[in-house]
């Protein structure tokens, strides 16, 4: 059982295939010797015992070695009278028993007159070996029975009895040749019709195998079609529909794993939080559309500047994005986050309701430690915030870096994003 659930389900249809066809084969042998076996067991039962036959042998046998040969040794004085009238007497019997038993048998109509003419022969002959039974009853001597007489009679009753035998046997033959016959045409319509349900049955098992292969392959085609709309529509929900990264939702689930790992491995792990300076004036001066487009830029050199599968970058809501980073220690993160302000500036996207620069520019709060059991969850987002508003009040258009995470105004993640 535990073989045919490892197997797929091509493989099972085909071992379900392969096996009901060595069933039908298997029936197909097991039915022909059958009636084969059938075959020899009528013979032996109906043609090899030939039972009319024997019971005719026997009233000949009779006929020569009981009541003739009774005769011969009477007529010599070998036997007593009272032991050749007891011969007499059972073999009388015997004939008459096996004649009696023959006629009982089924005879057709080519042969009832036959069997008539051999019964009346019977008779006749009969009644010569009781008129001698007679004889001796009544004390006569047999040495002056004839002889010739006896065995004229007996050779006559043997022949007629030897032409039954040999019609018997005849018809026997004929009879056997005709059922081999039959059996022979039973045989082979049973093969041909075997063999049409078996190509029948198996023409229907290919095309039922075929058109369930089929259906799997179309279900393989839509479960294909449906992971890809699953993971088309997960990533829809997960990704941002203007810049294209990933949203609000993604950075919750990323942001909990990440820092479990952290925390698991005490490893470094970095959170920057970014703004872009004086959004709400760029979109006031140039349009909401050119500020989309401003949006779709920092997005671009944020997707740029962090290529590493290990690096997610979100965008958090407005003008606000968000960077996790792991396994990235202080200099380096200090060192993407100046990169990031010095691409975003080398953009050069004009804002003339800018204070810091002609171009937009961001500010960004970072924040990078070890993650150990006492790091709280909340404390990364509120202290990248807290440093957030730090380069905010120092000039914009910079980044500020602090490992100390255990100064921070705690505040909730719904609060610092609403903010």
């Amino acid at each position: 059982m535990q073989f045919i659930e490892a197997l797929k389900l091509r493989s099972k249809l085909l071992f379900l295939f392969i096996l009901i066809t060595l069933g039908l084969i298997s029936v197909g042998i097991m039915g022909t010797s059958y009636i084969n076996a059938m075959k020899k067991n009528i013979d032996s039962l109906y043609f090899g015992s030939l039972v009319p036959v024997t019971e005719l042998d026997d009233i000949l046998q009779t006929y020569h070695n009981e009541l003739a040969a009774t005769i011969y040794k009477a007529s010599r004085q070998e036997i007593s009278p009272q032991e050749s009238i007891a011969r007499l007497q059972r073999g009388l019997k015997v004939i008459e028993k096996r004649w009696k038993s023959y006629a009982s048998h089924y005879k057709s109509a080519d042969e009832i007159d036959y069997v008539h003419y051999t019964g009346f022969e019977i008779q006749k002959t009969n009644r010569y070996f009781q008129r001698v039974l007679k004889a001796i009853q009544n004390g006569k001597d047999l040495q002056n029975i004839s002889i010739a007489t006896l065995e004229k009679r007996v050779e006559f009753v043997h022949q007629v009895l030897q032409k039954l035998i040999r019609y018997e046997v005849n018809i026997a033959n004929y009879e056997r040749k005709k059922f081999l016959q039959n059996y022979n045409s039973m045989l082979f319509e049973i093969g041909v019709i075997l063999s049409i349900i078996i190509i029948g049955i198996l023409a229907i098992l290919y095309y039922v195998f075929k058109s369930i292969q089929a259906d799997q392959t179309k279900l393989e085609l839509a479960t294909k079609k449906l992971k890809i709309a699953n993971k088309k529509l997960e990533n829809a929900s997960y990704t941002d529909s203007l810049t294209g990264l990933h949203n609000r939702r993604y950075f919750n689930f990323i942001y909990e794993r990440e820092l479990k790992r952290a925390k698991r491995n005490h490893t470094y792990i970095t959170f920057m939080m970014i703004d872009i300076d004086f959004f709400k004036q760029y979109n006031d001066t140039y349009g909401h559309v050119e500020g989309d487009f401003a949006l779709k830029s920092v997005a671009k050199v944020l997707k740029d500047t962090l290529k590493r599968p290990s690096d997610y970058v979100f965008r958090l809501g407005g003008e606000e994005f968000g960077v996790l980073l792991s396994d990235t220690d202080e200099t380096h993160s200090a060192r993407l986050a100046r990169e990031i302000c010095d691409a975003v500036r080398a953009r050069e996207l004009k804002h003339e309701k800018s204070s810091v620069c002609e171009f937009v520019t961001i500010s960004i709060g970072v924040v990078c430690c070890v993650a150990d059991e006492a790091l709280n969850d909340e404390i990364l987002i509120s202290r990248a915030d807290e440093m957030l508003y730090a380069a905010k009040e120092s000039g914009r258009d910079r980044y500020i870096i602090t490992t100390n995470v255990c100064e921070a105004t705690t505040k909730s993640v719904e609060e610092i994003f609403i903010a």
